[in-house]
């Protein structure tokens, strides 16, 4: 069976699940078969295993780092929220329904068995397992039932290295009050304290870290500094939705919808020279872009409500009548359509006017559409003519079916890799749209998509293509490089070998 290590933090987005990744790299670099975990997960960015099973993107780039595929056993447990009190309930990922948070609070014991059952068919397989925990163990009105962090951790018998993040501030506190809640046995799994996102000089930290480990009785194990690498984030605590950048040349601006989704999708087209992108959350953030992005979402419906009510839809049909590009993907797809309605409540039911920019109407099913595939592109139209015969991969995850309401023709061509083609996507002018995810993880889809726009701009085409993989994995080797210069690594390997 693997030995593993468990990275918990004093809040959510204190860095976990990059820290994870860094080990899972640090172990491969190192010659160890390692493997992430995280038994449950609270994210709207999700992704479709090859079994067609869907899990959280955090283990997927996690699984990245370690060099092995993703699976579903290593995130048996997703929720996906889709109002503030209630989510969508993903097992071994299948959906099990919808719960409000109270519901799913009592129901959650009874996926104990799930969770081990993933756990040690991973154990058995790999030499490490770094298991990921949520939020914080010192959550005291959660603590009954924990299946996430330290209560995880006693089934598993895992050690624990808590961290917290320096740059919003009070870490000395928020380190020293999460262990001061813990009981007895939970403050004994400590093996070693990290802070994390550090800019600056340590060695001004220095009597901080020693009066902490006095009060503590849990050592230092590292100070990790603030790393600018480009991977996947978490959600919806990303730093990049925060971005109000200066605009580039080719100016990309996705609207920043309540129930966003899967906003990693439009992390590519960041890398490309010259492009600039944006997330906006009023017309006035709009200004005038070359490309309107509308994103996935777990609620159309409630989204559409608020693109109407905030003014963004007005401003996006200003858009695209003076000629302007628009797109959406999966939910943003479903909006751009005639109407989207819910007629068996798998959204609250009812039905809404879409913006009529695209010639299609949406329906809401009670089965998921849970799939990867292979595509081209055939009908693109205006501005977006030259996307046609680009090749592209990804993943279709949506509850909806979208029919066209004319003559018009699919956009796209997909190939289901279990079998099947079909048809995917309108188009109608300069706007388009595709129920699937990650198009643009191709990098010669995304080139394609940015040069269209640099036609219309009167400018030439880039031809020079950004080989991902290659990018992202001097990512993880620049992740990893930095995590083993900070943390104490032969503490980690004592911790990890139950020598401490």
């Amino acid at each position: 069976m693997a030995k593993c290590i468990m990275v918990q933090g004093t809040t959510s987005n204190a860095g976990k699940s990059f820290l994870c990744a860094a080990l899972c790299r640090i172990f491969r670099q190192d010659g160890l078969r390692a493997a992430p975990f995280k038994s449950q997960n609270m994210a709207l960015n999700s992704f479709i295993t090859d079994e067609g099973l869907e899990m959280g993107r955090a283990q997927v780039m996690q699984a990245e780092a370690a060099g092995i595929a993703p699976s579903v056993r290593m995130n048996p447990i997703l929720l996906k929220p889709m109002s503030d009190v209630g989510s969508q309930v993903i097992v071994n990922g299948v959906p099990r329904g919808n719960m409000a948070a109270r519901d799913y609070f009592a129901y959650k014991k009874q996926l104990v068995p799930d969770i081990l059952a993933a756990y040690q068919s991973l154990s058995a397989e790999y030499d490490v397992i770094v298991i990921e925990g949520a939020g914080s163990p010192a959550e005291i009105n959660l603590k009954a039932g924990d299946i996430v962090n330290m209560g995880l951790a006693r089934m598993v018998d895992a050690p624990v290295l808590l961290c917290g993040d320096i740059d919003r501030g009070g870490v000395f506190a928020s380190l020293y009050g999460t262990a001061a809640l813990l009981e007895p046995e939970e403050r004994r799994r400590i093996k070693g304290l990290v802070v994390n996102k550090f800019r600056g000089d340590v060695d001004i930290l220095k009597p901080g870290l020693t009066m902490l480990e006095e009060l503590t009785g849990i050592p230092v194990a590292g100070v990790v500094p603030m790393v600018n690498v480009d991977l996947d984030d978490e959600d919806s605590l990303s730093g990049r939705l925060g971005r109000r950048d200066t605009v580039g040349l080719i100016d990309l601006a996705v609207v920043r919808l309540p129930k966003l989704s899967n906003f990693t999708d439009f992390n590519p087209l960041e890398r490309l020279p010259e492009v600039s992108l944006r997330y906006v959350s009023s017309p006035e953030e709009l200004g005038r872009p070359d490309l309107i992005l509308l994103p996935g979402t777990k609620n159309t419906l409630g989204d559409l409500r608020w693109l109407r009510q905030s003014g963004l839809e007005a401003a996006i049909l200003q858009h695209a009548a003076r000629g302007g590009a628009v797109a959406g993907i999966c939910g943003g797809y479903q909006m751009l359509g005639e109407e989207v309605s819910d007629p068996d409540g798998v959204e609250g039911g009812g039905s809404l006017a879409g913006l009529g920019l695209l010639p299609g109407r949406t329906r809401f099913q009670g089965e998921k559409t849970r799939t990867r595939v292979e595509g081209v592109f055939e009908h693109a139209q205006g501005i977006f003519s030259g996307l046609n015969g680009t090749p592209f991969e990804g993943y279709e995850i949506h509850m909806g079916e979208t029919v066209p309401t004319g003559e018009a023709d699919p956009c796209t061509r997909l190939r289901d890799l279990r079998g099947g083609e079909k048809g995917d996507g309108l188009a109608r002018g300069n706007v388009w749209g595709s129920y699937v995810h990650g198009l643009f993880d191709r990098a010669e889809c995304a080139a394609a998509l940015v040069n269209c726009l640099r036609r219309a701009k009167g400018l030439g085409e880039r031809s020079a293509v950004l080989d991902w993989t290659d990018y992202k994995e001097r990512q993880y080797d620049a992740l990893a490089a930095a995590v083993r210069g900070a943390l104490d690594m032969e503490r980690i390997y004592r911790i990890l070998n139950r020598e401490e």
